[in-house]
């Protein structure tokens, strides 16, 4: 991965909120809107999308920061945009904003930082088999 041109790279997910997507506590559904762990899976799939296309062969990515403030209700039905960007990087580490809209609008509804590290894939799998 070269951090100079991934630097400003953006990456945006679109989709309607479902059902599925509402806070559920013990299968008690809170309220009928667009839950915070939803929010954040969705800014993680794109900060991934950011990521990817800069790879290079043998790297590989893995999620080490999420932070996010939920700041306003996207109801059910309603369409979602979320946003990321590269703001910072170097040669192990990508740095994103995540924004999440309510649709094509500027309203936020969330914000927040993701932070991936880049290892090559050999690396990575040894991390993750010394905790199998």
């Amino acid at each position: 991965m070269d951090p100079d041109r991934i630097l400003g790279t953006e990456a945006t997910v679109c989709f309607e909120v479902t059902d599925a997507m509402r806070p559920a506590f013990d299968g008690v559904v809170v309220h009928d809107v667009y839950s915070t762990w939803s929010m954040a899976h969705h800014m993680e799939v794109a900060a991934r999308r950011v990521l990817v296309p800069w790879l290079a062969d043998g790297e590989e990515g893995i999620g080490s920061h999420l932070s996010i403030d939920h700041v306003s209700p996207l109801p059910v039905g309603k369409t979602a945009r979320v946003v990321a960007t590269c703001v910072e990087a170097d040669p192990t580490t990508v740095v994103c904003t995540v924004t999440a809209y309510d649709g094509d609008s500027e309203r936020v509804v969330g914000r927040g930082r993701q932070i991936q590290r880049v290892l090559p894939r050999t690396k990575l799998d040894e991390v993750i088999a010394r905790h199998q």
